[in-house]
């Protein structure tokens, strides 16, 4: 029985773009992240998209990159198709940020990304996802430093990403 190497970083993944193309996350070597599970019929969904468009206006330039990953397990909340995902995103909240395929988080079906992601980083939060706009916080190697809670806002972490970063 062959066992899969082990995955040490986010670098080691590859997921699914809004098209079904394969994404090497290895590209964002060196790039500070910020993976977030992301719906758009949420309570949250405004104010969590309007502060993450910001902080990524605001840092995209020092080396912030934010990763979205649409989820319907949580009240399906994010029904739509791939496309439509996208296009809410990007037009009523000018995400220029990438969106990615539509994902589980949870569950026998978790992306392995996830997978990874809660390991990392469980804790106080368990084994897994509570519900949308669950946020990871990566550094520059790839190594899951931080995770804040679905109603923790993007802009109350901003000193986190500037440390990462190493921005004043």
């Amino acid at each position: 029985m062959t066992s899969q190497p082990q995955k040490a970083s986010v670098h080691d993944f590859t997921v699914k773009d809004a098209r079904g193309n394969d994404v090497d996350l290895s590209q964002y070597k060196g790039k500070v992240l910020l993976i977030v599970n992301v719906a758009s019929q949420c309570g949250l969904t405004n104010s969590n998209y309007t502060e993450l468009s910001k902080l990524y206006e605001k840092y995209r330039n020092q080396g912030l990159e934010i990763l979205a990953f649409p989820c319907n397990q949580f009240g399906s909340q994010e029904p739509g198709t791939n496309e439509q995902i996208q296009e809410f995103a990007c037009t009523r909240f000018k995400a220029e940020y990438p969106v990615f395929s539509k994902v589980d988080v949870n569950g026998a079906n978790a992306d392995p990304l996830y997978k990874f992601l809660k390991s990392s980083k469980g804790g106080f939060f368990g084994d897994s996802i509570k519900w949308n706009f669950s946020k990871f916080l990566v550094d520059k190697e790839g190594n899951v430093v931080n995770r804040y809670a679905p109603t923790t806002s993007p802009l109350s972490f901003e000193k986190d990403v500037k440390k990462l970063l190493g921005v004043e």
